[in-house]
Order: structure tokens, then C-alpha cells, then sequence
């Protein structure tokens, strides 16, 4: 076993060559959370004590559509990810860096260099122009990075389209789930917040669909970046035509206008309800829209560091190493076509997203995040045990694809849709969208981090122990999300704010 996991590892080395692109990608239970307890004025500590849930009227407004506009910003997040995959190759020939590890290493970074930036970014866009606004001025780097990677002559032209899509996907990381959770009605917030992680999933297969026609015209590459183009424009044109959330119109003192978007989005019927909701989650405050440095404050930060925690779980459980050099574990079971192997991974992690939405609402956020995690520690146990095992041997090959499979399904149950729908959920109205910006900075940074050293660490340690640790860092996340993380289904942003909020 020690031979095939050192071909494994070789192959792996050979990957790195030729970088690869992974899921990135966005639960709480009725407990007594630990980092939140301090926040709940109940004796109890649990939430369904204290904010009885409030009756649902039924809702003859219209959301989906304006979801739906939404989630073009998470469908061009998943293509800009997946969209050099199989371009890479092609233009690395073309522009003359066909042997230049580096500079190829530079056209894949940049986007995820630019997402960072473009992730802070967002919410101080978002608190100011508001949200439907953001998502137009965000087409501007999409478009802009789109043309000029897929119109590129030189490498420095690529590496600088690739930086400004990647900002514009930064910022819609952090503005999709934001914008979807304002506009949702409580009831049915889970399923469509878990959407986002849907459409970012079927992006990435876009991608790779796109490249099919590759091997016959080399210089299709440029068409597959091009294509990104349109969907930037239709989200300019729809956000054009779409509400406004009616908590940021509140806040800023539009209250004629959010009541006239309740009604669209939730029906006449229940304009005096929400507005009743979101006035008295508000009343009596006349503070300013926070600064970064309030989300440290101790008033926020306990909160905040949940948020932050969920997404350097996520990034730290390996998800973006799994998927990276998948093709290297399927080749060990020969399974040789690369795009049969990304294909099966990517309908692994479409299907879970999809298992997933149906539960969000019924099975709440938390126990997803505990089912989803604990399955990511067996998968991975089941990993390293595939290359080490003398016992298991002659069956290592499949075992090792069984474990990428259900690690990858095992992820898009919760691990993947879950954190970007909570962290609106549980963020207060005057921080939601810095917060949400901060943890979704935590995810690029950390998702870059791995990919830097993940190679070097298998190539020191081996795969079998990296996996182990893997394994240990899902552990820990379920230690963690069992004793710091609060169930939101079926509760109104502002119960929830007003449930962890503490007095000032």
C-alpha cells in the first residue's frame, strides 16, 4: 500500500502542474450555546423560549423570481471557479506559458487574490447603495474580467481579468446569501438561502460543460470565458427590475418604500405583520450603521466568531484538497476520463445541495451541519484508511472513490449551503452585511491557504496522514457547532435578533 500511495502522491505533484478547481464554497439547533449564552435573557438559554414562534400568514406575494436574479451572481461564482479548469491547458499554450508552473499557478490564484478583496468589499457596497445596487455595480468587474481574460493576448492581461472576476465573485459571495435571507419569507428561508450553494454547484458543471468542445477547437477557451458575459448582463438588467430588501429601506428610513416591498414580495396581507416585525426589532435604536472595527467589539464579537469559525471549518475540513486532485484518486481506481471524474464529484455535490434545500426547513440548520460533518470524518477515515490498510488492499482503488463520493455528498448535506444561509440569519441588522463580509473573507483566505500548502504537507507527511487530520478537523468542527451554534428555522430575522441580542 505504500507503493500506491507514493504514486498517488507523485500523481498529485504532477496535478499541482495544472491547477485544478474545487466546491466552495456557503445551524442551529434549539441548545445552550456556549459563546452565545451570555446573549439570551432567558434563564434557559434556549431560543424556543425565548421567542415563542410567531404564526405564518400565508404568503401570496412573489419571491422566487427575484431569487432567482439572485442566484445568477452564485451561478457566475461557480463558473469563474470551474471555468479555467479545462481552459488552462489551452491557454497556457496560446499565451506563451506552457512551461511556467509559476505563472500558470498566477492565472489560477489571481481570481481566488481578487475574491478576497472583493468579499471585504461587499458589504461596506451594500450598506451603502443598498443590496439590488451592489449586485449592479458587481457586473462591472464580472464583465469587465470576463472580456478581457476571454480577449487576452498576453498573461498579464489574463492574470488581470482573472483578478477583476474575481473580485466581482467576491463580492457576490457575501451579497447573494445576504440579499436572498432579507427577502425570503421565514418559512421557506431555508430552502431558498440553500439555493445559492445549488446554482454556485450547477455553475461549476456549466464550466465543465463548456469545455467539452475543447479538444476539437483549441481555441475555444476564449468562448468559455466570454460566456460569462451574459449571465453578468442579465443580472444587471433583472436586479434593475427587483426589489430592494425591506430591512435595508427601513434603516434607512424608507419606510413608505419597504412597506410597498413587503407587499410585493410577501402579499398585502402581510405588509402590517412584517412591518410590526421589523420596526419593533428596531425600535427605539437610533445607532449609526457599524464600523468593521464594532464587529470586535464585545458586544458583536461572539457572534461574529461563529460565523468566522463555520467557514474556516469548512475550508480546513479539506473540501477544496478532496476535489482538487480527485482525478488523481480516480486514476488509482481506473477511472481515466477527467471529466468523468469531475462529472461524478460535481452530480455527488449537486445532488447533496439539492437532498439539502428540501431539509433546511424541516430539519433545521444545526443538525444538517452535525450529520454533514460527522460524515466528512468517516469519508476521510475511509480515505486514509484505503491507502494504508494491507487488508484492504486489493479493494483501494474503489474504497478510495467511495470515500471521495460520500466525503463530497457528505459536504453538500451542510457543511457547503449551510454557513452562508446562518450567517444572515444570526447576524444583527446593523452588522449583517460587514459580518457576512468578514466570514466570507475568512473563507477565501483560508481556502487559499490550503491549496498553498496542502501539496507540501502530503508531500512531508504523506496522504494517508494528511487525510487523518482532515478527519480530526471534522471532529472538532462537531465538538464545535454541537456547543456554540443555535437553531434558526422557523424564526424571522428579527426573532432571532432580538433573541441574541444583548442590551447595551
Amino acid at each position: 500500500m505504500t507503493d500506491k500511495a507514493t504514486v498517488l502522491t507523485s500523481a498529485m505533484g504532477a496535478k499541482l502542474a495544472r491547477p485544478g478547481i474545487g466546491f466552495d464554497g456557503i445551524s442551529m439547533n434549539s441548545l445552550k450555546p456556549r459563546s452565545l449564552r451570555a446573549q439570551a435573557s432567558a434563564a434557559d438559554g434556549d431560543m424556543e423560549n425565548l421567542v415563542p414562534p410567531t404564526p405564518q400568514v400565508k404568503s401570496s406575494g412573489t419571491v422566487l423570481p427575484y431569487v432567482g436574479v439572485a442566484c445568477l451572481g452564485a451561478i457566475l461564482f461557480g463558473y469563474h471557479l470551474g471555468v479555467v479548469n479545462g481552459a488552462l491547458e489551452y491557454l497556457s499554450k496560446d499565451l506563451g506559458i506552457a512551461e511556467n508552473v509559476g505563472l500558470k499557478g498566477w492565472v489560477v490564484s489571481a481570481l481566488l487574490a481578487g475574491a478576497t478583496v472583493g468579499s471585504f468589499t461587499g458589504g461596506t457596497l451594500a450598506d451603502k447603495f443598498g443590496r439590488a445596487r451592489t449586485f449592479q455595480l458587481d457586473v462591472i468587474p464580472l464583465t469587465i474580467g470576463a472580456f478581457l481574460c476571454a480577449t487576452a493576448q498576453s498573461v498579464e492581461q489574463m492574470i488581470i481579468g482573472r483578478l477583476l472576476a474575481g473580485i466581482g465573485i467576491g463580492i457576490s459571495s457575501a451579497i447573494v446569501p445576504l440579499y436572498i435571507s432579507e427577502i425570503s419569507p421565514t418559512e421557506i428561508r431555508g430552502a431558498l438561502g440553500s439555493v445559492n450553494q445549488l446554482f454556485i454547484c450547477l455553475g461549476i458543471l456549466g464550466a465543465l460543460v463548456a469545455g467539452l468542445p475543447l479538444s476539437a477547437n483549441p481555441l475555444w477557451w476564449r468562448t468559455m470565458f466570454g460566456i460569462a458575459i451574459v449571465p453578468s448582463v442579465l443580472l444587471a438588467l433583472g436586479m434593475a427590475v427587483s426589489p430592494e430588501s425591506p430591512r435595508w429601506l427601513l434603516q434607512q428610513g424608507k419606510t413608505s418604500q419597504a412597506e410597498k416591498v413587503i407587499k410585493t414580495l410577501y402579499g398585502k396581507e402581510r405588509v402590517t405583520e412584517v412591518m410590526h416585525d421589523l420596526t419593533s426589532a428596531s425600535h427605539g435604536s437610533t445607532e449609526p450603521e457599524a464600523g468593521w472595527f464594532d464587529l470586535f467589539s464585545s458586544r458583536y464579537w461572539k457572534v461574529v466568531s461563529v460565523g468566522a469559525a463555520l467557514f474556516l471549518f469548512q475550508q480546513l475540513a479539506g473540501i477544496n484538497a478532496v476535489v482538487y486532485y480527485s482525478t488523481s484518486v480516480f486514476r488509482s481506481a481506473g477511472i481515466t476520463s477527467d471529466v468523468a471524474a469531475s462529472a461524478l464529484v460535481g452530480a455527488a455535490n449537486v445532488f447533496g445541495t439539492a437532498v439539502a434545500s428540501s431539509l433546511m426547513d424541516s430539519q433545521g440548520r444545526k443538525s444538517l451541519l452535525l450529520i454533514s460533518f460527522g460524515g466528512m470524518a468517516a469519508s476521510m477515515l475511509l480515505l486514509a484508511l484505503s491507502f494504508t490498510w494491507s487488508v484492504l488492499a486489493p479493494y483501494s482503488g474503489t474504497l478510495a472513490v467511495a470515500g471521495t463520493v460520500l466525503y463530497v455528498l457528505s459536504f453538500s448535506l451542510g457543511a457547503g449551503p449551510v454557513p452562508a444561509l446562518l450567517l444572515p440569519e444570526i447576524f444583527a441588522s446593523r452588522i449583517r452585511a460587514k459580518a457576512v463580509s468578514l466570514s466570507l473573507g475568512m473563507h477565501w483566505i483560508s481556502n487559499f491557504v490550503v491549496g498553498l500548502y496542502f501539496l507540501r504537507f502530503v508531500t512531508k507527511f504523506g496522504i494517508s496522514s494528511v487525510y487523518l487530520g482532515f478527519s480530526a478537523v471534522c471532529l472538532l468542527a462537531v465538538l464545535y457547532i454541537a456547543g456554540n451554534v443555535v437553531e434558526t428555522k422557523g424564526r424571522s430575522l428579527e426573532d432571532i435578533e432580538r433573541a441574541l441580542s444583548v442590551p447595551t
